[in-house]
């Protein structure tokens, strides 16, 4: 009686963890600080600038808890983040292409570090539409980027 139960828990465990989908989020118009805890007496660890890409794992009253690029965990006043969506690229040298396409001609090639806004969240064949703050857009290998 109590393996047939276990089994079914394990069941809809994983079956609820593949339906979980990543919110990313951003840093909005000003820096933010992260703190250790989900106060802002809490121990101060970091000042995200403006921008940064964020993965919000958990929310709890006006708090969100958020990992970066790093994995690094810490939590932020969730006022402080946009639904705007920028990604930071993860590689030396990318490249953005004119289309979603290993041999389309590249419109641009940045450095790891880069932000770009994520135009468009669908991520299509590997994929990701993305514009620079100079107006480039184009399309750049999502194993490239980090934030969607």
């Amino acid at each position: 009686m109590r393996l047939p139960r276990i089994c079914a828990s394990a069941l809809l465990l994983l079956a609820s963890a593949g339906a979980h989908a990543f919110d990313f989020k951003t840093i909005g118009a000003a820096p933010a600080i992260l703190y250790d805890a989900p106060s802002i007496k809490g121990g101060k660890l970091f000042i995200a600038p403006r921008g940064m890409p964020v993965e919000v794992v958990l929310t709890y009253g006006e708090w969100a808890k958020v990992r970066d690029i790093n994995g690094d965990l810490a939590w932020t006043e969730a006022r402080a983040l946009s639904a705007r969506r920028n990604v930071i690229i993860r590689t030396a040298n990318a490249r953005l292409r004119a289309s979603a396409d290993e041999n389309a001609n590249p419109v641009m090639s940045a450095d790891k570090g880069v932000l770009l806004e994520l135009v468009d969240p669908q991520v299509s064949g590997g994929w990701a539409k993305v514009r620079h703050r100079d107006g480039i857009s184009g399309f750049i290998k999502a194993s490239d980027i980090w934030g969607i």
